[in-house]
């Protein structure tokens, strides 16, 4: 019932700036957290940041200080404001919604991915 998508990926040079957006649709009574999680390839999907609807957020200690992570709770929506890329924050990014449902309890929703590619 809640689909997730997300948009802005790109190729960026190594020490620029992208910012990801992500948009949550569909029935649903309440989203409690959003959040983007990574996945380079041969490696584990990892959590890069998340943020709950009050503003509380967490990042990873890669990404701390060089990504910021905001909520649009009026629109359901979520970006990733990417600084200072390197190349290791090459992946594909997922955005991840945690909420309720309207009938059937928490829901776990996932995106489709958004690729980003830091060049050297």
């Amino acid at each position: 019932q809640v689909q997730l998508v997300e948009s802005g990926g790109g190729l960026v040079q190594s020490g620029g700036s992208l910012r990801v957006s992500c948009a949550a649709s569909g029935t649903f009574r309440s989203i409690n957290t959003m959040g983007w999680y990574r996945q380079a390839p041969g490696k584990e999907r990892e959590l890069v940041a998340d943020i709950t609807s009050g503003g509380q957020t967490s990042y990873a200690d890669s990404v701390k200080a060089r990504f910021t992570i905001s909520i649009d709770n009026a629109k359901n929506t979520v970006y990733l404001q990417m600084n200072a890329l390197k190349p290791e924050d090459t992946a594909v990014y997922y955005c991840n919604a945690i909420g309720r449902s309207w009938v059937k309890g928490p829901f776990d929703s996932w995106g489709q991915g958004t690729q980003v590619t830091v060049s050297s």
